[in-house]
C-alpha cells in the first residue's frame, strides 16, 4: 500500500510502499478515502512540539474510509462500514478522565499521525471502539476535515460557554475557523470574525459573520469593545500575538479558549486584570467520540459547510508549503479514491 512517511524531521515526507498491515483482535483495517491536512500533521513531520513522535511514521488524524477487516473482538463497527479515524487514536477506558467525558485528557492515550501510524496511507490501522461511524450522505472530502477541524472547534465553542445573545470573538477564520464561525452561529452567539487575509475576511462574511475585523489595519481589542466587548473568545490563529488581541477583546466575565498550537507560543497575563475582570483562560484540545457524532450529525442536517480543496497524496510536500505560505482558503484534502 502506498503511504507518505515521516523519516527524518528535517526532511520532505516521502512516498514509499507499505507492506499491507492486519488488524488485531481489537483493531479494523481502514482503506481511505480520504485525509485532511491538519496543522498539527505539520508539527508532527517536523518534530516541532516538545513531545516528539518517532520516525519513520505515518501522520494524519483526519483520516475516513471503508472498514475492509476488523478483528474477532470489534464489535462496534461492521466490515463495509465507512468511519472516522480521529486523532484520539485510543484510550486506557478507566481513568477519571475516560469515565466522566473527558477521555481525550486521559494519560495513557495514543494519537492518530503521532504516536501510532495515521491516514496519509491507503490503509490505516484503527482501533474498532474509537472509530466513529460517518452518516449516510456525509461526503468522505467533507467527513475528513470534520473529523479534526469539525470537531476540535465545537468542542471549543462548548467550552466557551457560547449561547443565544452571546458574543462570541473567533480569531482566524481557516480550516478550523471558518467552522467555528458557524458552530458558534448554531449556539445562537452574535459572531466576531477577526483574520488578516482579504479572501478569508470575505468568506466570513459569507458565512454569516456579524463583524468582521481585519487585523492588519484595526485593532481587534479596541474595535471588539465598542460592541461591548466579547463574552468568549476563541483563538485559532497560529500566532502569540493574536493570543493577546483576542485577550484584550473580552468583556468582564469573558472567557478565551486556546485552541491553536504555534510552536513556542506564549500568552502573558495581566494578573491584576484578569482578576478584577474575572476573566477565564481555558485550553480545548479536540473532543470526544460524542462530540464527533454529533458534528456529523448537524452536517448531515446541512446545518454546516466544509471549504476544502482536494489533493492527492504524492503532493504533500508542495501541500505543507501551501499552508505555511497562507495560500489555502480553508482546508486541504487527501482524495485517496
Amino acid at each position: 500500500m502506498k503511504a507518505a512517511v515521516v523519516r527524518d524531521f528535517t526532511a520532505p515526507l516521502t512516498i514509499e510502499d507499505r507492506t499491507l498491515p492486519e488488524p488485531g483482535p481489537h483493531q479494523v483495517r481502514v482503506r481511505i478515502e480520504a485525509c485532511g491536512l491538519c496543522h498539527t500533521d505539520i508539527h508532527a513531520a517536523r518534530g516541532d512540539w516538545p513531545v516528539k513522535p518517532t520516525p519513520p511514521f505515518v501522520p494524519g488524524h483526519e483520516g475516513v474510509g471503508i472498514v475492509e477487516a476488523a478483528g474477532h473482538e470489534v464489535r462496534h463497527v461492521r466490515v463495509g462500514d465507512r468511519v472516522a479515524v480521529p486523532w484520539l487514536a485510543d484510550a486506557c477506558g478507566r481513568c477519571d478522565y475516560c469515565v466522566t467525558g473527558w477521555e481525550t485528557l486521559c494519560l495513557q492515550q495514543h494519537n492518530s499521525g503521532y504516536s501510532v501510524d495515521g491516514g496519509y496511507a491507503e490503509q490505516a490501522l484503527a482501533h474498532g471502539d474509537y472509530v466513529v461511524p460517518v452518516p449516510h450522505g456525509v461526503d468522505p472530502l467533507d467527513a475528513a476535515p470534520l473529523t479534526c477541524a469539525g470537531v476540535t472547534t465545537y468542542k471549543a465553542v462548548k467550552v466557551s460557554g457560547a449561547r443565544p445573545g452571546s458574543r462570541v470573538l473567533v480569531s482566524g477564520i481557516g480550516g478550523l475557523g471558518h467552522l467555528a464561525l458557524q458552530y458558534a452561529r448554531i449556539a445562537g452567539a452574535e459572531t466576531v470574525a477577526v483574520d488578516v487575509t482579504d479572501e478569508k475576511l470575505a468568506l466570513a462574511r459569507e458565512l454569516g459573520a456579524d463583524h468582521v475585523i481585519d487585523a492588519r489595519t484595526q485593532d481587534v481589542a479596541a474595535e471588539t469593545q465598542k460592541l461591548g466587548g466579547a463574552d468568549a473568545a476563541i483563538s485559532l490563529a497560529v500566532s502569540s500575538a493574536s493570543f493577546q488581541a483576542a485577550y484584550g477583546a473580552l468583556r468582564r466575565g469573558g472567557t478565551l479558549v486556546l485552541v491553536a498550537l504555534p510552536a513556542g507560543g506564549k500568552l502573558e497575563l495581566p494578573v491584576f486584570e484578569t482578576v478584577l475582570n474575572g476573566t477565564k483562560v481555558v485550553g480545548s484540545i479536540v473532543g470526544t467520540r460524542q462530540d464527533l457524532a454529533e458534528v456529523f450529525r448537524l452536517h448531515q442536517l446541512g446545518r454546516t459547510r466544509v471549504i476544502r480543496e482536494s489533493r492527492r497524496l504524492e503532493e504533500v510536500n508542495a501541500c505543507i508549503e501551501e499552508v505555511l505560505a497562507g495560500k489555502v482558503s480553508a482546508r486541504l484534502v487527501f482524495d485517496l479514491r
